[in-house]
């Protein structure tokens, strides 16, 4: 049986909260007084004078609709690393527990395990970098206090297999974070359509991608209100800013745009493995559920790395081991894409 409680830190169990000015008062005041903002204005925008709304509540009412949730099953973040530090720091105690990954993967879950001084289990994808039965039987047998399955997964691509990720959900006694950065780039349903079934599951997306925003640092997890409940317990009390929390607003009521967006990547990303696939340096394209392909290259994916720098084009050169001799290309404009195929034609061995 999972539960809860026993899997937070005692301190956290045990901590009260900061409560913020705003946390003390609802509704619409007449006169504001007690947060020592600056009452005359501001420096800039003379509508920034004022702390965020702490909890987010304009934002987490229109995203709720949207995401088949409750408000009270979502967290907002800066960014989705605060998230993964924030559940690092909910259920790992420093020098004791251990969280788990299954390389390769998104870098930062490494990141938050050194910085909390918890150690890291790797469970290792297969060569089709997917869970093998041993290493669904890994991560179940584990008594590390998360599970981070990204997926779909950076800087592979693929989604997991939902047969794999439900075994881990059903056995492993810790949270299940599956990471959906790249989900609306995914033909698979996303996890949020199941978080009523696993107490266990958390899902986390982000406004960086498919939105087109990464410029305002919006990370989203979902998971039970009670667990949602502890994060906002330990985040910091105006984590996310007026202005993010602004613009969120207005992409959430221009979903036709997101939209647009998205199916232009995914047009993209068939033309750019279409077209990839032509060229003789390139050994392999794998699989991508997401708005990049991780791309092998022959003889020297190296080498071909510095050839587009030299061109003014940056692409990403996977350190793990198992990415060997890829580069990792992100979908682009028609005229980026064209740009970097143009490039990598000029390319001599």
């Amino acid at each position: 049986m999972f539960d809860l409680a026993s899997l937070i830190r005692p301190n956290v169990r045990a901590m009260k909260p900061y409560s913020s000015a705003r946390d003390e008062f609802q509704g619409e005041a007449r006169v504001m007084l007690d947060a020592n903002e600056n009452s005359l204005g501001s420096a800039g925008p003379a509508e920034y004078n004022r702390y965020p709304d702490p909890h987010q509540r304009a934002v987490k009412a229109a995203l709720a609709p949207l995401k088949g949730v409750a408000p009270a099953q979502i967290f907002l973040s800066n960014g989705s690393d605060e998230v993964i530090d924030l559940l690092v720091r909910l259920v790992a105690r420093p020098g004791q527990d251990r969280i788990l990954s299954t390389p390769p993967t998104f870098g930062m879950y490494e990141v938050a395990a050194a910085l909390n001084d918890v150690e890291l289990e790797r469970v290792p994808l297969d060569a089709d970098y997917q869970l093998s039965a041993e290493a669904v039987r890994q991560i179940v047998a584990s008594d590390a206090k998360i599970a981070f399955l990204c997926s779909p997964n950076n800087p592979t691509g693929n989604a997991l297999r939902p047969a794999d990720v439900e075994a881990v959900l059903r056995g492993f006694r810790g949270l299940v974070v599956v990471d959906e950065a790249y989900g609306d780039f995914a033909e698979q349903p996303s996890w949020l359509t199941r978080l009523g079934e696993f107490e266990n599951l958390v899902v986390l997306q982000t406004f960086s991608k498919a939105w087109g925003l990464a410029g305002i640092r919006l990370g989203m997890a979902f998971a039970s209100a009670e667990l949602i409940a502890y994060l906002s317990r330990i985040k910091m009390p105006y984590n996310v800013s007026e202005n993010t929390q602004r613009l969120a607003l207005g992409a959430l009521a221009d979903t036709s745009r997101f939209e647009a967006l998205r199916q232009e990547l995914l047009q993209g990303r068939t033309w750019l493995r279409q077209t990839l696939g032509e060229l003789p340096i390139v050994d392999h394209i794998f699989p991508s559920d997401a708005n990049f392909l991780l791309t092998r290259f022959q003889p020297d994916a190296g080498a071909v790395y510095q050839h587009l720098l030299g061109q003014g084009i940056v692409v990403r050169r996977p350190s793990q081991a198992a990415c060997a001799g890829t580069l990792r290309l992100t979908v682009g404009t028609p005229a980026e894409n064209e740009a970097l195929v143009a490039a990598l034609r000029t390319f001599t061995k």
